[in-house]
């Protein structure tokens, strides 16, 4: 549910040839009804409620180390405590035998997940696929029979001004269908997930509609309503939906029985062609994505592409951003073969390029460091081409990387995704180096690490 964003859900419309395409032009048409295509589509929107069992503390003065001079160390005045938070969010059915489609960030960590169908029957849902990546979710529900069920349309058939409809729960009030149009598509600046690509709509979506359909004409759903850009957290007319050539990706995974997503990976980091690069690269605009670095088992690499290229095209369609670039790649499968066209001065060149998963070229090792010290709960790994897609970071990445900072000490310190790269001027390589530095006694941690690209020093006791 979108309980910190001030962004809800949004719509998309459907592939329609512009020639079928026309604007009401007698009183007869203005008083046309969308009745009969919510009839058609309202059934296979269901809402969506999650609960979440949190591990908070009470702290009372006792927690203070000045009174536990006096009173000991005595951690009945510090104690867990378990405290419930719901959150509530739509759904769209996506196969007659109960899979469903939501936000991840809907059902996120949550401990009872209940599904609610149009007609107020419930049942308890599974959780069968969870992508943070995309935020987007699958559930299963066991009917026992049939479902209502929405079939996904081709979004890259969208255009600015296609009517949509928007259907879902917005503040728990029940099922709701608001109108309006595509009003921008291929938005890069939304901040939900890592593949920014997201439909924009006026239509109406506030909390709650996270994870509802955004249907066109046809009533076929063309996005996932995931955010709004809002104020006041209600709804300004500024949607967004993630397109459903993406949701179809997540959704054909978990139909297949994988509770995880492996996606297609190119081993290389871009750069947006700007208005000055456009310039100094002879490009009449700007378009494109530079590349940067390329690593040595990058297939991209294997196919011809090299540093200083600009890739302009993908699989046929004209690539306007690396952003894009990063969503077309992301909806492929593996194995298969592509056509990347880049641009090589004043040369254009199509070149092959096998979609290949990231390799392992370092074990993991996965580990929870459990030592006494400012990492203690922390889990690592050693970061590999596989670790560093996984966690969305640059493709040269080395060293160790914190997984997770949930528990201990090293939740008050360390983030998901920070690298570490030092302890006490010794450098880190790998996890067999820093459990070896973890074994020395100290008192006093100088700890380096790289977070978001940026180096960073820690000096704890």
């Amino acid at each position: 549910m979108l309980k910190h964003l001030a962004v809800a859900l949004v719509l998309l419309a459907t592939p329609v040839l512009a020639q079928d395409k026309v604007v009401p032009d007698s009183q007869s048409q203005i008083s046309l009804s969308f009745a009969p295509l919510v009839k058609q589509t309202a059934p296979a929107v269901v809402n969506v409620y999650a609960k979440t069992l949190v591990q908070t503390r009470e702290r009372g003065m006792f927690s203070d180390p000045f009174f536990r001079q006096f009173f000991g160390d005595d951690n009945s005045f510090d104690r867990p405590r378990e405290q419930v938070q719901n959150s509530l969010g739509s759904g769209v059915i996506m196969g007659a035998e109960g899979f469903i489609v939501t936000n991840n960030h809907v059902i996120n960590n949550a401990s009872d997940i209940r599904v609610v169908l149009a007609d107020k029957r419930e049942f308890e849902a599974k959780l069968v696929l969870a992508d943070e990546r995309t935020d987007l979710a699958v559930l299963k529900i066991d009917a026992g029979e049939d479902l209502p069920a929405l079939k996904l349309a081709d979004a890259d058939g969208l255009e600015v001004g296609d009517l949509v409809l928007a259907i879902g729960n917005p503040f728990g009030v029940g099922q709701t269908v608001t109108s309006g149009i595509v009003s921008a598509l291929a938005r890069t600046q939304v901040g939900v997930s890592n593949y920014q690509f997201f439909i924009q709509t006026d239509a109406a979506i506030n909390p709650g509609n996270s994870g509802g359909a955004l249907i066109n004409m046809k009533g076929e759903v063309v996005g996932i309503n995931t955010a709004i850009f809002s104020r006041s957290g209600g709804s300004i007319g500024i949607g967004f939906a993630i397109p459903s050539n993406m949701v179809a990706t997540v959704v054909q995974t978990a139909q297949l029985g994988n509770s995880r997503i492996k996606r297609p990976w190119l081993g290389v980091d871009l750069q947006d062609v700007t208005q000055d690069l456009a310039e100094s690269l002879g490009f009449a605009r700007p378009e494109g994505a530079l590349v940067l670095k390329l690593h040595p088992e990058s297939p991209l690499r294997k196919g011809g592409v090299k540093r200083g290229d600009v890739i302009i095209g993908f699989d046929g369609r004209a690539i306007e951003n690396a952003q894009e670039f990063g969503f077309r790649v992301a909806t492929m499968r593996i194995g298969e073969s592509r056509t990347v066209e880049v641009r090589r001065g004043a040369e254009d060149l199509e070149l092959p390029v096998m979609m290949v998963a990231a390799p392992e070229t370092t074990p993991r090792d996965e580990q929870v460091i459990v030592s006494k010290s400012p990492l203690q709960g922390l889990r690592v790994a050693n970061l590999s081409p596989a670790v560093a897609e996984e966690l969305a970071m640059p493709v040269d990445a080395k060293g160790v990387v914190a997984l997770a900072a949930e528990e201990g000490l090293a939740a008050r310190f360390f983030q998901k995704g920070d690298v570490l790269i030092g302890i006490n001027g010794e450098p880190i390589n790998d996890v067999a180096s820093l459990l070896a530095v973890l074994e020395r006694p100290t008192r006093r941690w100088n700890i380096e690490i790289m977070r978001g690209g940026k180096p960073l020093l820690m000096r704890l006791r």
